[in-house]
């Protein structure tokens, strides 16, 4: 069983208290490391070091940082297998996803700010004078189990790049990724006090840092209602502030579409990650004519998809995080039912006596006032909601209070022009890809702010107005 210490001021370093907590493995129950159970006086001390740092680490030159970045990406290489070993293990994310969906991220994302770092105009010359932007200080990162080590990376590389130094506070169901990553940072050779790791509970230590008058910024990903109350902390000093949150995202399928290509990206997104994604496709929007076609597709599709030990090679979807989401998850699943939606894969799962296991589930004949429609489920667990002409389709895209991601199939014309009127941070044509360099993020209750490419580096930027 691993167990780590706190990382402060470039030392690893026990709790304030002799509290800990147990990590557990979804996939067996067994209990496979321990973190400290920080408190607020940990966090007292992981941001009295980040401050002290704060100050030389901006005026390093951006290349000078750009090259600590590059270090770590190496760093990050050379251990990707313990990396994702320790991902699958904590999260039950299937050891053959483990690289592609968690840990290539990471490396892509020290390189890209790396570049960013240096190639970024921190100064711009105007009329009156000039614009020029600057480092906040001291930056806070609070990051969730789903993607426990990308969605810290994601933040905190740009932060880092952009002159700031950071505080983490990673998620109690799946913080060891996140203790390898400061071993890699202090393998990288970063100054004390750049990076700090305080682990522990939400209401204690993520509470702690909302309130931290020595923390300039805060990026939150995590529920829309916890979104909301570290929001509210935050603001009582003012801070800047940065939400990454739920999603309801639509997959709409236009006539004209590919629907083989519509339900394998539909089951794709719906379906890893064992679902645990806030940007899944979970609800897929079809036209009445397709309906038995695209059924039968879906059944097809899902039986690809294999649920089991996350070790073995030919398991697609793992197990749920924890007893807690298996519950929620189930109990969604037995909502559809009741409300009269109609199983066309999955079902209600049996007991988690050897793990949190839940088989993909599709639903047909939902309406989008069903609960499964509207709430985020954060399981492998796909609405179907059939429509009778596009306009329909767009009004029920837009029917929610997320606005986070967003996908259409359909003849390349049309399916574009179709993205464009969907209410959310992004969306996706006829299965294109992205990437680092573009921004994520939501409109309405789905966020505040963005994450990556320019944008995501900017917010952790301050805006100056030089006149002269």
């Amino acid at each position: 069983m691993k167990e780590y210490q706190l990382f402060i001021d470039g030392k690893w370093t026990a709790g304030a208290e002799d509290r800990w907590i147990e990590v557990e493995n979804p996939a067996t129950k067994e209990i496979i490391g321990k973190v400290p159970r920080g408190n607020a006086e940990d966090v007292d001390r992981a941001v009295a070091a980040a401050r002290a740092a704060a100050e030389s680490w901006a005026a390093k030159a951006p290349h000078e940082r750009s090259e600590f970045l590059r270090k770590l990406s190496e760093v990050i290489e050379k251990r990707k297998d313990e990396f994702c070993t320790t991902i699958s293990s904590e999260l039950g994310i299937p050891l053959k996803y483990a690289f592609d969906y968690h840990v290539s991220g990471a490396i892509r994302e020290a390189k890209y700010f790396a570049d960013m770092c240096e190639n970024f105009e921190y100064e711009q010359k105007t009329d009156c004078g000039m614009i020029r932007r600057e480092p906040f200080g001291v930056v806070a990162g609070i990051t969730p189990w789903n993607y426990p080590l990308d969605q810290a990376t994601f933040k905190l590389f740009a932060a880092m790049a952009a002159g700031n130094t950071v505080v983490l506070k990673p998620s109690q169901n799946a913080p060891l990724c996140c203790c390898i990553l400061a071993e890699a940072i202090e393998e990288a050779g970063f100054p004390n006090g750049v990076f700090n790791l305080v682990t522990g509970a939400g209401g204690e230590v993520g509470n702690a840092i909302a309130l931290h008058e020595g923390i300039d910024a805060l990026s939150f990903t995590g529920s829309t209602s916890g979104g909301i109350e570290v929001g509210k902390l935050a603001l009582s000093t003012v801070k800047k502030i940065t939400l990454e949150l739920g999603g309801k995202s639509p997959l709409v399928v236009l006539e004209g579409a590919d629907l083989e290509a519509a339900v394998a990206d539909a089951c794709s997104s719906a379906f890893m990650n064992t679902g645990q994604t806030c940007c899944a496709y979970t609800r897929m929007l079809i036209p009445e004519s397709k309906k038995d076609e695209i059924e039968a597709l879906l059944k097809a599709e899902a039986e690809k998809y294999i649920t089991g030990d996350p070790l073995d090679p030919e398991t697609e979807v793992g197990p749920l995080i924890s007893e807690k989401a298996f519950n929620k998850v189930k109990g969604y699943i037995e909502k559809g039912i009741a409300e009269n939606a109609r199983l066309i894969a999955g079902g209600v799962p049996e007991n988690c006596d050897k793990g949190y296991y839940v088989n993909p589930t599709i639903f047909s004949d939902v309406s989008n006032d069903m609960t499964i429609a509207r709430e985020e489920i954060f399981g492998p667990v796909l609405a179907v909601i059939p429509y009778k002409t596009e306009e329909e389709a767009l009004a029920i895209a837009n029917d929610t209070n997320y606005g986070l991601y967003g996908a259409v199939y359909g003849e390349p014309a049309a399916a574009l022009e179709f993205a464009k009127k969907i209410k959310a941070g992004g969306v996706h044509v006829n299965g294109a890809g992205g990437g680092v360099d573009m921004p994520f993020g939501g409109y309405k209750q789905s966020g505040i702010g963005r994450e990556g490419g320019t944008f995501g580096f900017e917010d952790f930027l301050e805006i100056k107005a030089l006149c002269y």
